[in-house]
């Protein structure tokens, strides 16, 4: 048996599923067969062993790989490019020059071939993920078959759950794209058990594919996960609910999360800080739904297990040496200004985001405190790594002032990759969120406000918001790091000896905001509730590349007058916005690579039909 992708489908895709730079937890897996081999074949991977193998190979496609995806980062679990730059949460950032690929993203040249190489990496990858995902499922089947001792019931079960899942997520990463996508399944090969080249099915197609993978693997995954990171049945079950909010099904959507929440193992953390953090003890906390389990430190000689995708997002000219991408927007930073109720601004006052001004620690506009766990803006703690300066950023003309925070590891997590491979003080174990309980109650409280349920949907909310009144941005004091740019106690001297980190937000030590977040008391129309509910996820998810895809969803209206909105205030503040093509009805989906429509065709018809409009 052979495992491999087919390149006329998945051009740069591994030619072995399980040689990978990236692949831990079985680092001894080819050692300990009794006769190692540089080539996998079926008497090599048909054991119990290379089984779960393979499956840990399924897994490691949620983020780039080494040997998959090429140089570029359209491949990132976080989907920082496409779901956050193409928004409105963040630029791009560092330099006009560097990535290029990126400016056409941003700019909605989609169809460029700058832009063409960030989209055919992201198929690239969500695609080796289904084959792994696939290839898991065959091979388990022939293992069962000749030794049907290997795995018990439970086990299998188990296995051909958490692979049917994975199958599921990477069909669902490619439907959020492209909408109209071939879906594969593993019987669907070729004599060498190569993938068959499929036509597109639609969006509504893919959805129902989605949803009957979603229950196959409800009903044979466990209520408890065999191990950490792993896909259980009530992940599957929050998953589910995910999709059918995706595809409009809100009544039945309102069952599914609710059923999670009421009975699932979910529960938001205490403080915000942590949620995105590298510290162990809070890694797969109980908020975490589904994650990209990030390792650093593990053996891999070049770190590519810790965060490959986000090696780009951190602040410039510090410790961290690079890079300055994913710069928030001025647009996100005004976004988290609050009124005299403590309620967001932007639904109260049309000219909330009217300030192009750099909105650092001397401002006095009270604000959400999701901010500064989000955002590294000047004369502000960043983490426990000393105050952030907007000398920092690359280049601010083509970034702004700002930085993103929320990948970013705490100097005493210890969690920084110590060596090995490009840079490693950009490299960690944080581990991204795919999914997390914040959103799973959003997107509750959504299906319930388009149920007519207004009251289900703000006490949804209003969870969202108690906890993020519950704690802000301390301190962090670290006097002995030479890499602080401004001596946090130097600025504030009530800070000396003040290590913390996370404060109450009225903590006495914070002198660089003011602080608050209230409840709402009413939803007093469906509009209003859902534009509350819309602005609580922007809030709450931001930078975490879901923004984009939010937008999208909510009908080519919305998202055009958000993001035309956007750009036609941001080229007054980043000039090359000036250059953005507007959104239009082709943006509601991404061109499917021209690359792989062309090697799609058989017999001069192309399998794969292109999106409308491009």
């Amino acid at each position: 048996m052979k495992i491999v992708s087919k390149n006329r489908l998945l051009v740069g895709t591994a030619v072995l599923t399980l040689i990978s730079g990236g692949l831990y937890g079985c680092k001894d897996f080819l050692s300990t067969n009794a006769v190692p081999q540089g080539t996998l074949v079926e008497s090599t991977l048909q054991t119990a062993g290379g089984v779960e193998g393979t499956l840990v190979g399924a897994y490691r496609a949620l983020d780039c790989t080494n040997n998959t995806s090429g140089p570029g980062w359209g491949c990132a679990a976080s989907n920082w490019v496409f779901g956050s730059v193409v928004a409105d949460d963040s630029y791009k950032g560092s330099t006009n020059t560097d990535q290029p690929p990126i400016n056409d993203l941003e700019g909605y040249h989609w169809g460029g071939p700058q832009g063409q190489i960030y989209i055919n990496q992201k198929w690239v990858l969500t695609y080796e993920g289904v084959v792994r995902a696939n290839s898991t499922l065959r091979l388990l089947k022939k293992v069962l078959a000749a030794s049907p001792g290997a795995f018990s019931t439970a086990d299998a079960h188990a296995v051909e759950g958490e692979a049917i899942f994975l199958r599921a997520h990477y069909h669902f990463e490619a439907y959020r794209m492209w909408g109209n996508i071939p879906y594969y399944r593993e019987d669907e090969v070729d004599a060498g058990e190569i993938p068959i080249i499929k036509a597109n099915e639609t969006s509504a197609e893919a959805v129902t594919d989605i949803l009957k993978d979603l229950d196959a693997a409800i009903a044979l995954l466990p209520t408890t996960p065999r191990a950490k990171g792993r896909a259980s049945q009530w992940t599957a079950k929050a998953y589910k609910g995910r999709v059918q909010v995706y595809a409009g099904q809100y009544a039945a959507a309102v069952t599914t999360l609710q059923d999670v929440k009421t009975n699932g193992p979910y529960a938001l953390e205490k403080s915000y800080d942590r949620v995105w953090t590298g510290f162990k003890q809070f890694a797969d906390g109980p908020e975490t739904i589904w994650a990209y389990q990030a390792s650093s430190n593990d053996g891999e000689p070049n770190g590519n297990n810790a965060n490959f995708g986000e090696r780009l997002n951190f602040p410039y000219y510090t410790h961290f040496g690079c890079c300055g991408f994913n710069q928030p927007s001025f647009n996100l930073v005004n976004f988290y200004k609050v009124d005299a109720a403590g309620l967001p601004l932007a639904l109260s006052d049309p000219n909330w985001n009217a300030s192009s001004a750099n909105f650092t620690a001397a401002a006095t506009a009270p604000v959400d405190p999701r901010l500064d766990w989000t955002v590294g803006r000047e004369g502000v703690p960043y983490k426990d790594w000393g105050l952030y300066n907007s000398n920092m950023v690359r280049d601010a003309g083509n970034g702004g002032p700002y930085s993103p925070k929320k990948n970013a590891h705490e100097q005493a997590s210890g969690s920084e990759q110590i060596a090995g491979g490009w840079s490693p003080t950009q490299q960690n174990s944080v581990h991204m969120h795919l999914y997390r309980f914040a959103d799973l109650l959003l997107l509750l409280a959504e299906a319930q406000v388009e149920g007519g349920d207004l009251s289900g949907a703000m006490a949804n909310v209003n969870l969202v918001r108690a906890r993020a009144d519950s704690t802000a941005q301390g301190c962090g004091y670290r006097p002995t790091d030479a890499s602080i740019v401004i001596a946090v106690g130097s600025a504030y001297p009530g800070c000396v000896g003040d290590a913390r980190i996370a404060v109450p937000t009225n903590d006495p030590s914070i002198k660089w905001a003011t602080y608050k977040v209230s409840q709402y008391t009413s939803f007093p129309s469906q509009a209003y509730a859902r534009e509350a509910v819309r602005t609580e996820r922007r809030l709450e998810l931001a930078m975490e590349g879901q923004r984009f895809f939010d937008l999208r969803r909510w009908g080519l209206a919305y998202a055009a007058a958000a993001i035309n909105g956007y750009i036609a205030v941001e080229k007054t503040r980043v000039t090359y916005k000036a250059s953005a093509d507007a959104f239009v009805a082709k943006h509601l989906l991404f061109p499917i690579p021209y690359l792989q429509v062309e090697l799609s065709r058989t017999g001069g018809t192309d399998n794969l039909k292109q999106n409308t409009g491009w």
